[in-house]
């Protein structure tokens, strides 16, 4: 159940973890300044400092061993520890082979999409025309929506088809057009819609969609997790010609098309930045928002807009980074697949890179990480026996498949020291399946315990 009583406790917290990432970060301000002001606000805190001793691998094998000795685990399970502060490794176990990662691959597909695409790429759906023919073309917004959101606070602000068919419509009765043919664009996106490596009940029970360049409500005909369109981009559609409607313009022949070279647009809405995309997806653990963002991620590393495109794309990028990826196999951007698999060190390297001083566009991976006992998938987490300790200080990135539990992320220590993690089992006994999350949490709750 969820502790409102100690929201205000934990966000005080989270943002002592976030401050001064490696020693570098600035302080926040206490308040904004005004025209006339000329003296900057005091810091509300000051950027965490790393103080006293190193962690040594027998000071963390030490804080780990009672966790890592739960047989809630399994016979697979491990974890790696980097020093972010002082930038080496500091202890691992069990990372002989890699694991099947669940959720924790979407830190591999956001982290690349953050370095080739930057933070503050949108992307853009639009109407083009010619003579009294539109063609609705999708860009690969994965947030894009049908109807514009009601409520101030939600974030990220998104871009909606009843914004766009407004657009078009005053554009086209100040032309005197009220009838026009309709036409959907969904090529930006190539290859199998759905992925092949997936089990077969992910896409008729709702649990992820036929990934595409377009599609509102990431393919939902109903809230929750309901049934996902045959065809996401013509069900996009016809939601478009639908709003276009209301506004009295008639939308007759819908079908698929090729958007006319040169068709002059006569509206579009943007995405939001490509940042807050990664900061959502990670925060609700979004599986068909991170499969756009690995077709994103081909098509900007030249590799094409499908899934293969996408895993050569994230690859490269890996790579690029400094990560080794050799031992990694890599089947799709949300990690739904169970043939994925992938070393702790590399889990845990896409948000080491993230904390380096040479890589500020890659940032909102460490902001967007849910906090523990707060938000997002760690918003119930963190509330039982040993791990009141990591509630706040601990932010990491959520895996769960049947028998796979993984965390990946980092935790401020009491002397200062950053630490980044991945810790994993993908052996779990089914029937044990809270214990081993629990124990996880214990593991990363020592971490930010540790004076070791």
């Amino acid at each position: 159940m969820a502790r409102p009583p100690r929201a205000v406790f934990v966000t005080l917290l989270a943002t002592g973890v976030l401050a001064g990432l490696v020693g570098s970060a600035q302080a926040v301000p206490g308040s904004l300044q005004t025209a006339a002001s000329t003296t900057a606000a005091p810091p509300v805190l000051e950027p965490a400092k790393t103080e006293g001793v190193a962690p040594t691998a027998a000071g963390v094998q030490k804080a780990l061993a009672a966790v890592l000795a739960d047989p809630s685990l399994g016979k697979h399970h491990g974890v790696y520890v980097y020093d972010a502060s002082r930038g080496k490794a500091v202890f691992s176990a069990g990372t002989a082979k890699p694991y099947v990662p669940a959720s924790t691959m979407k830190l591999l597909t956001t982290v690349s999409a953050l370095e080739t695409l930057g933070p503050d790429h949108r992307f853009t759906t639009k109407v083009v025309r010619s003579g009294n023919s539109i063609v609705l073309v999708g860009g690969g917004d994965p947030l894009l929506v049908s109807k514009r959101p009601t409520d101030p606070l939600d974030f990220p602000a998104r871009a909606s088809l009843q914004d766009l068919a407004a657009s078009t419509a005053k554009a086209l009765r100040a032309d005197g057009v009220t009838t026009v043919t309709l036409g959907y664009d969904a090529s930006l996106f190539t290859g199998p819609a759905a992925n092949p490596k997936w089990e077969a009940n992910y896409l008729t029970e709702g649990i992820a969609a036929r990934t595409s360049a377009l599609w509102v409500n990431e393919g939902r005909l109903s809230a929750g997790m309901a049934k996902r369109a045959d065809s996401p981009a013509q069900a996009a559609a016809a939601a478009f010609a639908a709003q276009l409607a209301k506004l009295g313009i008639k939308a007759t022949g819908v079908k698929p098309v090729a958007a006319p070279a040169g068709a002059a647009a006569v509206a579009q809405v943007d995405s939001p930045t490509l940042g807050d995309i990664v900061e959502y997806i990670n925060l609700h653990s979004d599986n068909d928002g991170a499969e756009v963002l690995l077709r994103h991620v081909g098509l900007a590393t030249d590799n094409g807009g499908s899934t293969t495109g996408g895993v050569l794309g994230v690859r490269a990028t890996l790579t690029k980074l400094g990560l080794d990826v050799s031992k990694a196999r890599i089947e799709d951007g949300s990690g739904l697949s169970r043939t994925n698999q992938v070393p702790l060190d590399v889990l845990a390297g896409a948000v080491r890179v993230a904390t380096s001083e040479d890589n500020p566009k890659l940032r909102h991976l460490l902001t967007g990480l849910p906090i523990a006992g707060f938000n997002g998938s760690l918003k119930e987490r963190f509330a039982g026996p040993g791990t009141a300790t990591g509630t706040g200080m601990v932010r990491a990135k959520t895996g769960t498949l049947t028998s796979v539990h993984s965390l990946a992320g980092y935790a401020r220590t009491k002397s200062g020291t950053l630490l980044v993690f991945a810790v994993a089992t993908d052996s779990a006994p089914p029937a044990k399946a809270l214990d081993a999350r629990a124990a996880l949490d214990r593991a990363t709750a020592a971490l930010a315990a540790c004076g070791c």
